[in-house]
């Protein structure tokens, strides 16, 4: 199976990671070492901020 290729930029990744108190984790064992739940929360945060976006957007 390819391996796909990641939307969200690192630093985002990283900065959502810090945000949400894993990045510690990511440090240590890189992307893979974190909890999949963790993993469904930058994804949620990553939503929200690209909602959030688009709402300032339409202003």
């Amino acid at each position: 199976m390819a391996k796909r290729r990641g939307i969200m930029s690192e630093h985002l990744k990283e900065e959502i990671a810090k945000e949400l108190g894993f990045y510690d984790v990511v440090e240590r064992e890189g992307w893979g070492g974190i909890k999949a739940s963790d993993a469904g929360n930058m994804v949620k945060r990553a939503i929200e901020m690209a909602e959030r976006g688009v709402a300032e957007e339409k202003k």
